[in-house]
């Protein structure tokens, strides 16, 4: 299906930096809760199935990409703010996007 650039411009992706990074045991399917540093838009919680190639501690520092105009999501008892975007591998496992050099928290994707 084609989308007109209209539709791409409703869709706030912005770069933010992971600031916490915790297991999820409630979750259905594997999955941390994660507190990301979106600069001049605050901070944001979301609830990311990473588990398979990231551990915490690997996460935290880390910079993503995330849509962050979703209404929050209920996930267990945890309200989920925006969506860490990644790629689907071969196996199932989430690969993070992620920029290839470091930039301001909270700047817009386009």
């Amino acid at each position: 299906m084609l989308i007109e650039w209209a539709d791409f411009e409703k869709i706030d992706i912005r770069i933010g930096t992971i600031l916490e990074a915790q297991a999820f045991p409630e979750a259905k399917k594997p999955a941390y809760q994660l507190l990301i540093d979106f600069g001049e838009l605050g901070h944001k919680k979301s609830s990311a199935q990473l588990t398979e190639l990231y551990q915490p501690a690997d996460l935290v520092g880390r910079q993503v990409i995330a849509v962050v105009n979703f209404p929050p999501k209920q996930i267990a008892r945890f309200m989920s703010e925006c969506l860490v975007l990644g790629i689907y591998a071969e196996t199932g496992a989430v690969v993070l996007l992620q920029p290839d050099r470091a930039v301001k928290n909270g700047q817009k994707i386009g």
